[in-house]
């Protein structure tokens, strides 16, 4: 009875409360963990970059194959946070659990093929990654940890995602705030305190994800959330894994292109020498954390507007959709603002030479521009994928990083030279934005009237 009552408390507020107000209170939670966890990302780049350029590079490489950790932890995540969100949305947990379970032992068992296989092709990895001679040492050093840790990596984000379409944000910042204050801490204990150099970067960052993993599992197995994690919860049903995979897809290709972008925009940028592969990886170190803050309200949005589909409440939906566009237009571009007029700065934060400041320095401007389009990209993908349009959510999260970016990388590095290569990344969101654009605003006017609540938990 008390269960019962509690998941009605939730469905209520998550269904009828101001949706302004639920969008921030899911948001802001989320924010910080983006905030804190990009910080910590910036920490190992800075740190790193006392060692050297070449280690400030190796710090970029290894960050492309973090990228496919994350892909896979995103798919299984945010596709069965999707579905969790529109199921809670018609009241039945029992799909929730079933879901939530198999998403989680997937993205484990994927993890560990993702180290072995890492460790089996550990100097090709790295060299497709985009590594240089130079490079390569200190990114052997540094990935050997990363993947120990991917196991808890790829379920971690599958967790936390599931945690924040249910509505439970401050739980998922918890356990993502606790591993990230404790890299933040153990990068420069680790590599100078005990000498351990770049090797104790990668260390800080695994125990950092194995924290985090432990934290956020406690969280479901104590009850403090709807969807449960049992190894006899599994599903049977193929379907269902397919959902969860079609689902979370346009996730995997988001972020699965970003790390082949990384390598391409490795292996051109190592072609200048490893100030340029350094100013890159810092570059993109920037403007990922002016992203995630900026559109942290975002992830406060997906589990509003994937409950309230499910619930057949359209309309708020819109009025979600609408209130984060604006919030997010808002803060990316303070900090865009920020970022156009203290970019020489913000690159000798994290090295201070002279030929990655100058490579770097237009690279960082020219995508602090397009920032201002960011948050209709990401908010329409987001909104797609939140409401099952599988299909076209996967096209919108291949424009960016993908079917833009690989082409032009290759085109302009050849035709325009470095300035190619800092160019790419913002035409590539310029083109993404005028395709986005014509197709949310389509979904949004074809969205119908709200449904009556008809539903009652047993």
């Amino acid at each position: 009875m008390k269960k019962a009552v509690k998941y009605e408390n939730q469905y209520d507020k998550m269904t009828k409360s101001p949706v302004a107000p639920l969008v921030v209170k899911l948001g802001v939670p989320t924010t910080i963990s983006m905030l804190v966890t990009n910080i910590y990302n910036m920490v190992d780049t800075m740190f790193v970059g006392k060692l050297g350029t070449s280690a400030s590079g190796a710090v970029g490489i290894v960050f492309g194959f973090m990228a496919i950790l994350q892909a896979f932890g995103f798919m299984y995540g945010q596709g069965a946070g999707s579905i969790i969100s529109r199921r809670l949305g018609q009241k039945d947990n029992e799909t929730s659990t079933r879901i939530a379970s198999t998403s989680f032992f997937m993205a484990i068992v994927t993890g560990i093929i993702i180290c072995i296989l890492g460790f089996i092709f550990n100097d090709r990895l790295i060299y497709l990654m985009g590594s240089t001679d130079t490079i390569l040492p200190y990114a052997k050093q540094y990935i050997r940890y990363i993947l120990l840790a991917a196991p808890f990596m790829t379920s971690t984000f599958v967790m936390n995602n599931i945690l924040r379409f249910e509505g439970k944000a401050s739980l998922a910042m918890i356990g993502l705030m606790a591993g990230a204050l404790l890299n933040i801490a153990g990068d420069p204990l680790f590599m100078f305190v005990f000498d351990m150099g770049i090797a104790g970067a990668g260390l800080s960052t695994a125990l950092s994800q194995l924290v985090s993993f432990s934290i956020l599992l406690f969280m479901f197995l104590s009850g403090r959330s709807q969807s449960k994690l049992s190894i006899f919860k599994i599903t049977r049903k193929f379907g269902d894994v397919a959902e969860i995979i079609a689902t979370g897809f346009p996730s995997l290709v988001r972020q699965g292109l970003q790390s082949i972008a990384t390598m391409a925009l490795n292996r051109q940028a190592k072609i200048y020498g490893d100030a340029a592969v350094s100013a890159m990886s810092i570059v993109s170190r920037i403007s990922m954390f002016i992203f995630a803050v900026g559109l942290g309200i975002g992830q406060g949005f997906q589990p509003v507007c994937g409950f309230n589909y499910g619930a057949g409440k359209y309309s708020r939906v819109k009025k979600a959709f609408r209130f984060t566009l604006i919030v997010s237009e808002v803060m990316l571009g303070a900090f865009a603002v920020i970022g156009l007029i203290c970019s020489p700065q913000a690159i000798s934060v994290f090295r201070d030479d002279v030929d990655v400041i100058a490579f770097g320095t237009p690279a960082l401007q020219y995508q602090c521009y397009a920032l201002f389009l960011q948050p209709l990209i990401v908010l329409s993908n987001m909104t797609l994928q939140s409401t099952g349009k599988k299909g076209m959510a996967t096209i919108l999260s291949m424009l960016r990083s993908g079917i833009f970016f690989i082409p032009l990388i290759y085109i302009l590095s050849a035709t325009l030279g470095a300035l190619g290569i800092q160019l790419s990344q913002p035409i590539s969101d310029i083109l993404s934005f005028f395709v986005a654009a014509p197709v949310i605003i389509h979904f949004l006017k074809k969205l119908p009237e709200d449904k009556l609540d008809a539903n009652n938990y047993d």
